[in-house]
């Protein structure tokens, strides 16, 4: 099984790729089935139903606004997160939910007009914090129904980790979420670090070297570097962010943002002052690179 960088680094949104990521490409597909079947136009009510450690641990890492925003239309490498908690705000305060109000991301030849539906946050997100369904901690269900009651659709998912979301069809697999293995052929296969070692030394190329001609398999060299600067880019975004902003951080945990203080403290140390036993290299980092 080949792995790309692109599998293992993925932008979408925090706080957490199985609780967060997850969830919202999950309510992305439901919504977009409902589209492909034909069954869009007809939807009255969805409920959302989080199970296990989704529904223990949910709101506080934000697969509630997730499903919400993956409901309608967002993907998690898409959205911006500015734009999660006053749009949460909005459905919350209006009762109203508009499935795929964003249709940009539908797969090619899919046709939807973006429905309003009532939504009742008590009633149609529900967070189960003890029950689970049987195949992985991880699942949720979603439900569809039209104005007279009768049920559209229902479908499970289980976020199964680092993003990757599967339907019920995999209860007749023994493989967790029939997740297709990607078969492509890379030029320097390997398995251990030895191997990959073994190959550097039989090549005389260095191990970003290796890595790049594997990346090779599936995409061009300019668009690996493309897309690795675009992955930089999202992560140096967050620091900043991270050291702009002032107040409590989202999720419902009251958890106070620390970074901007820590940075200006960092700022009026002298060089003298960060040479710690402990922290010295993360302040030194933070002090050089930042400033």
């Amino acid at each position: 099984m080949a792995i790309s960088l692109f599998d293992m680094l993925k932008i979408g949104i925090g706080p957490s790729s199985s609780h967060t990521v997850g969830p919202m490409k999950a309510a992305w597909m439901f919504s977009s089935a409902l589209a492909k079947e034909g069954l869009l136009a007809q939807v009255n009510r969805v409920q959302c139903q989080l199970y296990g450690s989704l529904g223990a641990t949910g709101k506080g890492h934000g697969s509630g606004p997730a499903v919400l925003l993956g409901l309608e239309g967002e993907l998690p490498e898409k959205i911006d997160p500015d734009r999660v908690v006053p749009r949460t705000a909005d459905i919350e305060e209006s009762g109203e939910l508009v499935l795929l109000a964003v249709t940009d991301y539908l797969e090619e030849g899919v046709q939807a007009e973006p429905k309003t539906i009532p939504f009742n946050m008590n009633e149609d997100l529900i967070y189960h914090r003890i029950e689970s369904l049987d195949f992985h901690a991880n699942g949720m269900t979603f439900c569809a129904w039209d104005a007279d009651g009768n049920e559209l659709k229902f479908s499970t998912y289980y976020s199964v980790g680092g993003g990757f979301v599967v339907d019920d069809s995999v209860h007749s697999s023994d493989k967790i979420g029939a997740i297709v293995e990607d078969a492509t052929c890379v030029k320097y296969p390997f398995k251990t670090g030895e191997d990959l070692l073994r190959i550097c030394k039989e090549t005389g190329l260095s191990i970003s070297e290796v890595m790049m001609e594997n990346e090779k398999s599936w995409r061009t060299e300019e668009q690996i570097r493309e897309d690795i600067m675009e992955l930089w880019g999202v992560m140096k975004d967050c620091v900043k962010k991270g050291m702009t902003s002032e107040g409590i951080l989202p999720g419902g945990l009251k958890v106070k943002r620390r970074a901007k203080a820590l940075h200006e403290s960092l700022k009026n140390r002298t060089r003298m002052d960060m040479i710690t036993p402990s922290l010295g290299a993360m302040d030194w980092v933070n002090r050089t690179h930042w400033q």
